[in-house]
């Protein structure tokens, strides 16, 4: 045991979500200690019927002139008519208006490898289980996408 650290208990949690929000608000204070200092703006965007049922959506937030995407989620009955590329587009275009130059993101099915392909995205890194580990043939993927230069921002809509 370290001896400056005697109080302290580490531990295995199994559900981080009790303490995932502290640890991202503590980094990401952290992070504007950086030079230049990270300038995170999160957003959502949102798929619903009129009544609220959420049919779609996605999480995601803005740093150093970059699109993180989080999370990107349509619901079954409705993917392959254009809703996750809707929801896509939308998100393009805040972040667009917010000054980025391209938008990045992870998956590990090749169904998202395919439809972000077609909206543009390139693979710029992926992790492969070698022979012998499992899941046998599991592939991570990294993504991005640069976007065109424009000389003034696309204004955000809702229209899609």
């Amino acid at each position: 045991m370290d001896e400056r650290l005697p109080d302290i208990r580490i531990t295995v949690e199994p559900d981080p979500d009790t303490f995932a929000a502290e640890i991202e608000t503590r980094l990401l204070d952290s992070l504007k200690q950086n030079v230049p200092a990270s300038d995170y703006a999160p957003f959502g965007v949102l798929a619903r019927y009129s009544e609220g049922t959420i049919l779609g959506g996605l999480i995601g937030g803005t740093s150093y002139g970059w699109l993180l995407i989080k999370y990107l989620w349509v619901a079954e009955d409705l993917r392959c008519q254009g809703l996750g590329a809707r929801i896509m587009r939308l998100a393009e275009e805040e972040v667009l208006s917010r000054g980025c130059h391209g938008a990045w993101l992870d998956t590990s099915s090749q169904r998202a490898r395919n439809f972000y392909a077609k909206l543009g995205y390139d693979i710029f890194g992926t992790l492969e289980n070698r022979e012998g580990e499992k899941p046998q043939g599991h592939a991570h993927s990294f993504l991005y996408k640069r976007f065109p230069v424009t000389d003034k921002p696309i204004e955000a809509s809702s229209q899609g």
